[in-house]
C-alpha cells in the first residue's frame, strides 16, 4: 500500500508539472502589453520576498501532500502491535465421576442436578466428567466452559430416559465384566487430571452406592491411595447413606483418607459443603500455552495524516491556490 501511495504521489506531481507548463505557456502566448524594465522589478526587495515566500509555500503543499499520502498508504496498510500474552489460569480442577450401573440408573438422574447445582457455586473451576461401569469413560475432559459442561451433564442425564435404542451413558461402559466396579472407576477419574508435575487444587466428587458386582483390578481402597498419593482429594456422594451401613462406612473410610468427606445424596446441605470443602484448598497458578496477539493500532497514524491534511489546505489557502 506504501509503495502504491508513492506512485500515486509521483503521477500527479508529474500530472500537475505537465498541466502547470501547459498553463504557462498559454499565459505567455495571451500576454498583450510587456513591461519595460521588469528586471529592476525583480530586483525589489519586497519583490524577491514575496516570490520566495510563495516558493516556500509551493514547496510547503507539495511536501504535505507528498507526506500526507504516504502516511495515508500507512493507514490503509493497517498497521499492527504484536504482544505476547501468557494465560494464567488460577482455578481449582474438579473430576465428577459418576456411577452408571444398574443400582444408580434409579438415582442417577438426581446426581445429575445435583451436579448442575454445583456448577452454579463454582466460578472458574475447571470441571471433568467421567462415567463408569464395567469401563470407565471420559465424557469432557477438564475445561471451565460451563455452558459447555452444562450441555453435556443434560445430555448425560436425558439418556436415562432410555429413548435411543442405546442410551448415551452405555456407550463405552459395558466393555468389560462385571458391573459398578467402583475402584477401577475411581482409578480412572484420578488419572483424568492433567499437569501433574504442577502443584493444584484437585477433586474428584465421586457418586456412587459402592455395591461392587464383579472382580475389579484396584479395589476401592487402593484407588483412594492412589489419589491421595497424587494429591486428590475425593468426596462421595452416596445415595444410601445409613442404609446399607457396611457399604456405607467402606466408603466413608476410602473418602476420608484422601482428605475429602463422604454425603448423603438427600442431605439438605450436599451441595454447599462439597463446594465449601473444595474451595478450601487455594487456587493455583496454571499457565497455558504463549499466544501472539495483534491488534491493529491505525489511530497515531490517522492523527498524523489528520494534521498534515489540514496544514496542506491551510497553506493552499494562503497560497489562494
Amino acid at each position: 500500500m506504501i509503495l502504491i501511495a508513492a506512485a500515486l504521489v509521483v503521477a500527479a506531481i508529474v500530472i500537475g508539472l505537465l498541466i502547470g507548463i501547459r498553463r504557462s505557456a498559454r499565459h505567455r502566448a495571451q500576454a498583450s502589453a510587456p513591461i519595460a524594465r521588469a528586471e529592476r522589478l525583480r530586483t525589489l526587495p519586497s519583490f524577491r520576498r514575496a516570490v520566495n515566500r510563495r516558493t516556500a509555500a509551493l514547496a510547503g503543499i507539495l511536501s504535505l501532500s507528498v507526506i500526507a499520502a504516504i502516511v495515508a498508504g500507512v493507514v490503509a496498510a493497517r498497521p499492527l502491535s504484536s504482544q505476547t500474552i501468557q494465560p494464567v489460569n488460577t482455578s481449582r480442577d474438579i473430576m465428577l465421576c459418576l456411577d452408571v450401573s444398574g443400582s444408580m440408573s434409579d438415582v442417577d438422574v438426581e446426581v445429575l442436578s445435583v451436579f448442575e447445582e454445583l456448577l452454579d457455586g463454582f466460578e472458574g473451576e475447571r470441571i471433568g466428567l467421567t462415567i463408569f461401569n464395567s469401563s470407565p469413560v471420559q465424557v469432557f475432559p477438564l475445561t471451565d466452559d460451563y455452558e459447555f459442561i452444562r450441555t453435556h451433564l443434560q445430555s448425560i442425564r436425558e439418556s436415562f430416559d432410555f429413548v435411543d435404542e442405546i442410551p448415551e451413558h452405555w456407550v463405552g461402559t459395558l466393555n468389560g465384566p462385571g458391573a459398578s466396579l467402583i475402584g477401577d472407576g475411581l482409578a480412572a477419574c484420578a488419572m483424568r487430571f492433567d499437569h501433574q508435575d504442577d502443584e493444584r487444587s484437585r477433586s474428584i466428587i465421586l457418586a456412587t452406592d459402592n455395591e461392587l458386582a464383579g472382580a475389579s483390578i484396584v479395589t476401592l481402597q487402593e484407588a483412594a491411595d492412589y489419589a491421595a498419593s497424587t494429591g486428590i482429594r475425593v468426596f462421595a456422594l452416596n445415595p444410601v447413606q445409613g442404609v446399607n451401613t457396611q457399604l456405607s462406612d467402606e466408603l466413608v473410610a476410602a473418602v476420608q483418607s484422601t482428605g475429602g468427606e463422604a454425603y448423603g445424596l438427600r442431605d439438605t446441605t450436599t451441595v454447599a459443603d462439597i463446594i465449601d470443602d473444595v474451595q478450601e484448598q487455594d487456587a493455583t497458578e496454571l499457565r497455558g500455552q504463549a499466544q501472539v496477539v495483534r491488534t491493529d493500532t491505525p489511530n497515531a497514524w490517522i492523527a498524523v495524516l489528520l494534521a498534515f491534511a489540514l496544514g496542506f489546505v491551510v497553506l493552499m489557502w494562503r497560497v489562494r491556490l
